[in-house]
């Protein structure tokens, strides 16, 4: 019963983050996150799909990861490798999103869709399936040089925003100012959904005692 909570809240939270990352990437002119900035710019630039993009680049990472820490790495971090990118498309394909109309609306869709991106990231690492393979990467890194995670983050996503800008990608005011509303929802999310875990599993077991005991 544990683990099929856990698996339920690790869907749903991919399922939720893949939601608000489709919703961003309908308003992308107003800047979107910088690894969507490189996936976008990909994807004008090369072909295929926005999500395969997040799908090949997910796999190179969880490869870099696998060679400097494989502690990182479960079978939850491969899933989010694939899931995420194929959730997203799937969201994109069927086309029932609101379309940037240039106007206030558009700013309101852009902070719904960062907001859900939050409660879905802190959703799905609640259940500790595993780190995403951005997360696993940049803790591998830390870990190797030394550093803190905060830093590797900060000159990874710095990285990653210069090269998709270099071929094109989509960068604007939000992109910028995207983590500074994300972070507070992930890590609110996070510590709300690990207090249901926990005490689900508590309930669980009590309930498992009360039978052993009957």
């Amino acid at each position: 019963m544990t683990r099929v909570i856990r698996w339920l809240f690790y869907f749903s939270g991919l399922f939720m983050f893949s939601y608000g990352i489709a919703i961003a990437l309908k308003m992308q002119y107003l800047g979107i996150h910088p690894w969507d900035v490189l996936n976008v710019a990909l994807y004008e630039k090369l072909g295929l799909t926005i999500g395969t993009w997040a799908i090949i680049i997910s796999i190179l990472l969880i490869i870099v990861s696998w060679v400097l820490d494989k502690s990182y790495i479960k079978i939850g971090t491969f899933l989010n490798a694939i899931l995420v990118g194929v959730f997203v498309d799937f969201f994109l394909w069927l086309d029932f999103l609101p379309t940037a109309g240039h106007n206030w609306f558009d700013i309101v869709m852009m902070v719904i869709g960062i907001i859900t991106m939050g409660i879905g990231g802190g959703l799905y690492n609640s259940a500790e399936m595993g780190a995403g393979p951005r997360d696993g990467f940049m803790l591998s890194i830390a870990e190797k040089l030394g550093k803190s995670v905060g830093l590797i983050r900060i000159i990874v996503e710095l990285l990653v925003l210069l090269l998709g800008l270099c071929l094109g990608g989509p960068v604007f005011l939000f992109t910028f100012i995207f983590t500074f509303i994300q972070s507070p929802v992930f890590a609110f999310s996070l510590d709300k959904f690990k207090g249901i875990i926990i005490l689900m599993e508590r309930r669980n077991m009590k309930k498992k005692s009360t039978r052993t005991s009957a």
